[in-house]
């Protein structure tokens, strides 16, 4: 990545605002605010505080990173739609960062891994990696043998993430698991944003990553009848 590159990367897909600066200089700076809710209203101004700190604006980014899940249904929808918009109105390029990218984190990669994820009602979401990168679509699975085996998982897989330790006792043939949490979650998003910007992965647009429908469904009441006038 050129040196003069300015990169602003955010991520709302969990209970937080998350966001970290890498200025023309090289320096780095971070920020996170814990919130259960209302990022929408809080991300630009939070955005624009980051930026204040370092004595810049929206306008000098040169380049955007945005986590893109799978998390929040909402909160993913909220920093894509930012850092869509932004790219667009900007002009500059805009790349997605997986949250299994950022659990993966930023190590070379050479083995074949699984990286596991957290999901609801004490499940888990799983991706394939093979030299630091993703090989095949995310899947979702009960944390039980039969339920990984159906996934036909390669054997001797390093497991890395969530709850990596029962995972790799459940699939025959697994390495010693890597039980981990996404450390300083800002600069992990920035690094990997960073690689892809600098070997030009900048397409396409970001986009929210689901691995699983939503829990809330439309209403199922009829819709009503509109009576037409004589």
């Amino acid at each position: 990545m050129p040196p003069e590159t300015i990169l602003l990367g955010f991520d709302t897909s969990a209970a937080h605002c998350a966001a970290a600066l890498r200025c023309a200089d090289g320096s780095v700076v971070t920020r996170i605010e814990e919130m259960a809710r209302g990022q929408g209203e809080r991300l630009f101004p939070f955005l624009e505080a980051l930026l204040a700190d370092a004595g810049l604006g929206f306008r000098d980014v040169t380049a955007i990173g945005v986590g893109i899940g799978p998390g929040n249904f909402t909160g993913t929808r909220i920093a894509v739609s930012a850092a869509r918009g932004l790219s667009l109105g900007l002009g500059v390029p805009a790349v997605g960062v997986s949250t299994f990218e950022m659990m993966r984190g930023t190590a070379p990669g050479g083995s074949v891994e699984i990286v596991s994820l957290a999901a609801p009602r004490d499940q888990v979401y799983l991706q394939r990696f093979e030299n630091g990168r993703p090989t095949a679509p995310p899947a979702h699975s009960a944390l039980d043998g039969p339920a990984l085996a159906a996934l036909g998982l390669p054997g001797g897989a390093r497991i890395v993430g969530h709850r990596a330790e029962e995972i790799a006792a459940l699939l025959p043939g697994a390495p010693v698991a890597d039980p981990r949490e996404i450390e300083d979650l800002p600069r992990t998003l920035l690094g990997i944003a960073a690689a892809k910007v600098a070997s030009g992965e900048t397409g396409p647009r970001p986009a929210p990553l689901y691995v699983r429908p939503a829990d809330a469904a439309p209403p199922s009441d009829p819709p009503p009848v509109i009576l037409a006038e004589d």
